[in-house]
């Protein structure tokens, strides 16, 4: 009788639908790479020690492209993603091609997930580590415990 892999029934195999590598003067020659599907974002970077990272999307608060003239010379930009995740809250990926598609992509998928898990914005304001009050309600937050 065959022995059964009891992990693969927790492992869910979803199509990448983008990848990419940090770019030096337009050329894939890093070994940063970045990729997402539906659901995450994933990062690894490294040869010989490697680090591998995931952001689930919906935790994405707000996404930013920068493009230097050097960058747009080159045909790439930098995508800078501000999540609620605890080891990434800012993570920017770097001189990838055709940026503003990847984001615009990106923005859509962020979108879709966060309706789909009926995540609102202000749910995930306090995951971002914004822990300041406002008890008053004029805007300004209001420090406790003298934490000026």
């Amino acid at each position: 009788m065959a022995k059964t892999d009891r992990l693969s029934e927790f492992v869910n195999e979803e199509p990448i639908l983008w990848k990419d590598r940090r770019r030096y003067l337009g050329l894939p020659i890093s070994f940063t790479r970045y990729s997402f599907d539906s659901n995450k974002f994933y990062l690894n970077k490294g040869l010989f020690n490697t680090t591998s990272d995931e952001i689930l999307l919906y935790r994405v608060l707000d996404i930013r492209l920068t493009r230097s003239f050097f960058q747009r010379i080159f045909g790439v930009g930098t995508i800078v993603l501000k999540t609620a995740d605890q080891t990434n809250p800012i993570l920017e990926v770097k001189s990838v091609k055709n940026s503003e598609r990847v984001k615009t992509a990106l923005s859509n998928i962020v979108e879709n997930e966060r309706n789909e898990k009926r995540v609102l914005g202000k749910e995930m304001f306090g995951a971002a580590g914004h822990h300041d009050l406002d008890l008053d309600g004029d805007g300004i937050p209001d420090h406790v415990d003298g934490d000026l």
